[in-house]
């Protein structure tokens, strides 16, 4: 993760969501000085899109904690739940999603999966996702190297989503192309055109797509998720179709980035801290702490936002109506007063953390079914390639919101 050094820019003139602190991971550095000097940090916006507001940055833990748990004072819907308000995903289509939305229509969108996502029912899912994860790793055979994200964690991760919501295998590289180029957007290689061409190509493309998914679910319904989007009615009535789209985009992306992101990052906090490593292949009953260390270390997405609905306090400053605050997970994973030596990799510390959200109604739908997949990923590359190194210099998507690998060359290196 980047620990590039901030210390000569005065904080008022620091932006704290542009690309340029995320070249190489989030800027801890930066952060931990936020946590230091100014918890709750003003940022006039982002260079890179100019029409976009400022916000806040929330970056201690129990300032985190408020924040989430506050829904009435901290609104998901009003002004979207990232930073930017219109640049990538336009407001409509945020709120169109149930993470974008508030009380009590979250509630009731968001009751329509819940029970598909319990710890039972994910249970019950661990040996598909056992044999789809080692498929994935059978491919490797024969070979010295490999990248990580894209011949490993990417193609399970992407089949694992990919059968929960009844898709085809044969599509899981174009939607996992499609949901990386969005949720990246600004990295250039994601975006080479800039980010706000995601509205021109990828998000008409992913609404092409889902359309001819619903009408084949309404011609005909099934037990996916998708068809439960379809068929599903709140206050009496059938969802909008861009409602449908968009919670099956929320699903999709979920269902890929997270449990992608978090395994890499832990694959590797792994294999550059000989000392851990050794702990867990000594003891694989250690895997679920590897597990909860590398969401704590290393969370998925780095941010969330939410809108004031009125005036208010935090941590001494005002924030006014309709101002924009954005919470970043990993300044709050690492908060000194939560956590003894926060930046060091430590299997035995089963910490808390904030990696899916810091509770209330937005604390994320799909922690069970993350957490088996993580679970499955590390423990099945652990027993094949218990001396794996890094091959070459990984790089990371630069962006605020996808916390990630972009590449993790491995030398396999099998028993």
């Amino acid at each position: 993760m980047s620990t590039t050094s901030e210390e000569q820019t005065p904080l008022e003139e620091v932006r704290v969501a542009d690309r340029a602190h995320f070249k190489e991971g989030p800027p801890l550095e930066l952060f931990r000085r936020l946590r230091a000097e100014c918890p709750v940090h003003w940022s006039t916006g982002i260079s890179e899109y100019p029409d976009e507001d400022g916000f806040w940055s929330v970056t201690s833990a129990e300032d985190v904690f408020e924040v989430s748990r506050d829904w009435r004072t901290f609104s998901s819907e009003i002004g979207g739940f990232v930073a930017l308000k219109n640049a990538i995903l336009p407001l409509e289509l945020q709120q169109a999603m149930f993470i974008g939305m508030d009380p009590p229509k979250h509630d009731r969108m968001k009751a329509l999966f819940q029970r598909g996502f319990t710890p039972k029912r994910i249970a019950e899912h661990e040996d598909a996702i056992r044999v789809i994860t080692t498929d994935v790793f059978d491919r490797l055979d024969g070979r010295d190297v490999c990248d990580l994200v894209s011949d490993v964690a990417q193609p399970a991760v992407a089949r694992v989503i990919g059968s929960f919501m009844g898709l085809p295998p044969e599509d899981d590289e174009v939607w996992a192309g499609l949901i990386n180029v969005i949720v990246g957007a600004g990295d250039p290689d994601a975006t080479p055109a800039g980010a706000q061409s995601v509205i021109e190509r990828e998000v008409p493309e992913v609404f092409e797509r889902c359309g001819k998914l619903i009408a084949d679910r309404r011609a005909s319904p099934t037990n996916d998720l998708t068809s439960v989007l379809v068929h599903a009615e709140l206050d009496g009535e059938r969802l909008e179709d861009h409602e449908i789209v968009m919670g099956f985009f929320l699903l999709m992306a979920a269902g890929n980035d997270s449990t992608k992101a978090t395994y890499c990052s832990g694959m590797r906090a792994l294999i550059e801290n000989p000392d851990q490593r050794r702990k867990v292949l000594e003891d694989l009953s250690l895997v679920p702490a590897v597990v909860e260390e590398s969401l704590r270390m290393f969370p998925a997405f780095a941010h969330f936002a939410r809108t004031a609905t009125c005036d208010t306090e935090l941590h001494g400053q005002t924030i006014r109506e309709g101002e924009k605050v954005v919470m970043w997970y990993p300044s709050s994973n690492r908060d000194e007063t939560r956590y003894e030596d926060p930046d060091r990799f430590d299997i035995t510390r089963n910490a808390e953390h904030q990696a899916f959200g810091a509770g209330g109604r937005h604390f994320c739908l799909g922690t069970a079914l993350a957490r088996l997949e993580l679970r499955i990923l590390i423990d099945e590359t652990l027993r094949r390639y218990p001396r794996m190194e890094i091959a070459a210099n990984p790089t990371y998507v630069e962006s605020p919101f996808a916390n990630q690998h972009k590449t993790l060359p491995v030398r396999l290196r099998p028993l």
